[in-house]
């Protein structure tokens, strides 16, 4: 598609020369023009006969607007009339117009009122706003009152592809109005999915256009127009984010994450001192790496030789992990940087967080300055069970395994801790990340796209520094590996959706939503739901199809797990009559087949065995979820093993599908719970949502990866 760049330049720097921010209704429109986005016909009326004649020429009933950059609100102001036909009406309505403009501003510039094709469809929205952690953001909803009452709108990090743009037509709840909903004929997809592409290519062409609004847009099903343009342009250049290349982000992470060795600034002998927990950790955790402990009023630290300055060390000093107070870490810093060491870690608090944003932009300015790279401020430190490198204040953690953990927050790294601990989880990583006055989620992204001993990302995050490098790093992971994002804040700004103009309605977590989704990550509701998904995820294994099944031993059950499917974007399958009679061989006549099967709660385990035996090996099942009901006949214990021993043989033959598990019982289920996670079987007791909610974080997952046949 061929675009007018240069006219639209020419617009731009004109309105900048004459210190304005917000074009006029014919300035908006040359935009479109040269962009290829459909508007109404219309012209320029300077007196109430040129109105008049223009609205002959244009025929038909037309809207008057007034054209004033004093004006922007212009239906606020009774600055606007639709609908007006007849010449005397035209002449009156241009009267009117300039009357109510004298009223709603002292002495407005006018250029005069545009007179406008009435054009009808049904009323959408395309827009496009500037978000402070994603940039340029596409918007896309119902348009006119109807995106103020119902604010349903969805967003995407511009540009858009065409694709991209047509999946937003979709992703709207009145996405079925669109389709043609009680017999209307549907609007012109392809038309206007090009102009929410085009609107996208224009802000991202000229980044100084801040917000615009294509509100309403007319969707018919012959094409989609313009009615009302607004654009305003920034008022001042935003500061770009420090920018790395993946290949440098790799390069310093790894120094970070696998240092050959580690100074400790403020070691100390005295217990009770953060730098006395950090030394300990790091010497009984048993990395292997030199440790070098700095205190200038100690000859030793826990029996090794300190160092009064990181410049007196002799070797080469990967990382630095700093444990004095805040006032002392840019010197330190100072010295660390002459050093030539890679990586700070900043574990004090008293910078940002406390409002002293001076010191912490002290700091980062040493930083940048010597090349290293600061993770904190703010932390309680991090982990790397692989190379048993524990360099935390906090309780060590030993258990290794495959799931990486980040937070933003030093109380949501103690629940991480805790949870990991309880369920015997094995992390490769966990990580604090505090004021991210340089390190960020997209670093460690990059690090753990390339570890192999990390197998999932769990992330907790209030806010994204640079929300574009995140979703880069995102969608180069999740084609690898599950990404688990729960994201603070849902409700803080989600009320910002009070008008009809883009930039206020994207409220911070309805973008954050939709743009994570765009990146492949699967959104957490709460913390429950992430560690649970951090655990149970890596478990399941990929599922080759979308048809799930349910089992069960209690009616009530298969009820509630078939609403659980529901709400986590399962696809319950429809039990072709063959498979089903195979399923009545195994069950009693009271029972039920059909999905859920139910095989009562008085079956004894070889119901069990047989059903789920056969629901593995069908290949037109591709997952299952098994409601288990605690008896005397088959109890958990004797379910568990029997669950275990069918999937282990059924692996064997090469059959691997997902299986969770919910358990309703007496306390005996937990054991039974544990002893199926150990066998590789997500199982929950006393819960019929959470262990379909893995299951659905896994399928989220695969099919953003694109895995699924």
């Amino acid at each position: 598609m061929a675009y007018d760049g240069p006219r639209v330049r020419e617009v731009l720097d004109a309105v900048r020369s004459e210190g304005r921010s917000a074009l006029t209704a014919p300035e908006a429109k040359k935009l479109c023009d040269a962009y290829g986005i459909p508007t109404a016909g219309e012209g320029l009326a300077t007196s109430a006969d040129e109105a008049a004649a223009l609205a002959a020429e244009i025929g038909g009933p037309v809207a008057l607007k007034i054209v004033s950059p004093d004006i922007l609100h212009k239906t606020d102001a009774g600055c606007v009339l639709v609908n007006v036909s007849g010449a005397a009406d035209v002449r009156a309505g241009y009267e009117q117009i300039l009357t109510n403009a004298h009223a709603a501003a002292e002495n407005p510039a006018i250029s005069g009122v545009q007179v406008q094709q009435m054009v009808s469809g049904q009323e959408v929205i395309v827009g496009a706003t500037t978000d402070p952690s994603f940039g340029k953001v596409a918007a896309f909803g119902l348009g006119g009152v109807l995106v103020e009452v119902l604010k349903d709108v969805t967003f995407r990090m511009a540009p858009v592809t065409g694709g991209q743009a047509r999946q937003m037509l979709d992703d709207i709840a009145a996405a079925d109005v669109l389709r043609g909903a009680r017999g209307a004929e549907p609007i012109d997809a392809e038309a206007l999915a090009d102009v929410l592409h085009r609107t996208s290519d224009l802000v991202t062409d000229f980044p100084e256009i801040s917000e615009l609004d294509l509100n309403p847009v007319f969707a018919t099903p012959s094409g989609a127009t313009a009615a009302d343009v607004r654009i305003v342009l920034q008022t001042e250049e935003p500061a770009a984010p420090p920018q790395h290349s993946p290949e440098q982000i790799l390069e310093s992470m790894q120094r970070l994450m696998t240092p050959r060795s580690v100074a400790v600034i403020g070691a100390s002998n005295e217990d009770g001192k953060i730098g006395n927990s950090v030394m300990k950790n790091l010497v009984n955790g048993g990395y292997a790496g030199s440790i070098y402990p700095i205190n200038p009023k100690a000859d030793e630290v826990l029996g090794r030789k300190a160092y009064k300055s990181v410049g007196d060390i002799d070797a080469d000093v990967d990382v630095a992990v700093f444990t004095v107070p805040a006032k002392f870490v840019a010197g330190a810093l100072e010295e660390c940087g002459r050093k030539g060491v890679g990586a700070a870690v900043l574990i004090p608090s008293g910078f940002a967080e406390t409002g002293n944003h001076e010191l912490q932009e002290e700091v980062v300015a040493v930083a940048a300055e010597h090349g290293i790279r600061l993770l904190g401020p703010n932390i309680y430190g991090y982990y790397y069970t692989p190379e048993n490198l524990c360099a935390t204040f906090c309780t060590p953690y030993d258990v290794r395994g495959g799931v990486a953990l980040t937070s933003q927050s030093g109380g949501i790294g103690m629940a991480i801790l805790g949870f990991s601990r309880t369920t015997k989880m094995g992390v490769s990583a966990i990580v604090g990340l505090g004021n991210k006055s340089d390190v960020d989620e997209d670093d460690l992204l990059t690090f753990f796209e390339h570890d192999d001993n990390t197998r999932c990302v769990a992330m907790h995050l209030e806010d994204l520094k640079d929300g574009r490098a995140f979703v880069n790093a995102a969608q180069r992971v999740t084609k690898k590996k599950p990404v688990i994002v729960l994201k603070a804040g849902r409700t803080d700004l989600g009320a910002r959706a009070a008008s009809s103009h883009t930039g206020a309605l994207a409220g911070n977590d309805k973008v954050y939503d939709d743009i994570l989704r765009q990146s492949g990550v699967v959104r957490a509701p709460g913390l429950n739901e992430m560690l649970d998904y951090a655990r149970g995820v890596p478990v399941l294994p990929t599922p080759k199809g979308e048809n799930v099944v349910i089992i069960t031993g209690a009616g009530g059950s298969g009820v509630l797990l078939s609403d659980a499917c529901v709400a986590n974007g399962l696809d319950l399958m429809d039990i072709p009559p063959d498979l089903d009679a195979e399923f009545r061989r195994y069950i009693p006549p009271f029972g039920a087949a059909g999905n859920p099967v139910d095989i009562t709660g008085g079956e004894p385990p070889s119901t069990y065995e047989e059903t789920i035996r056969l629901g593995l090996r069908d290949p037109r099942i591709h997952s299952l979820i098994l409601g288990y009901w605690h008896t005397i006949v088959t109890p958990p214990m004797v379910f568990a093993e029997l669950c275990s021993r069918v999937a282990e043989e059924a692996r064997a033959e090469g059959i691997d599908k997902p299986i969770v598990v919910s358990l309703a019982g007496d306390t005996e289920v937990e054991k039974a719970a544990d002893y199926l996670f150990d066998h590789g079987i997500v199982a929950f007791p006393y819960t019929t949502e959470k262990p379909v909610a893995v299951l659905g974080a896994k399928y989220q997952w695969a099919r953003s990866a694109g895995l699924l046949d």
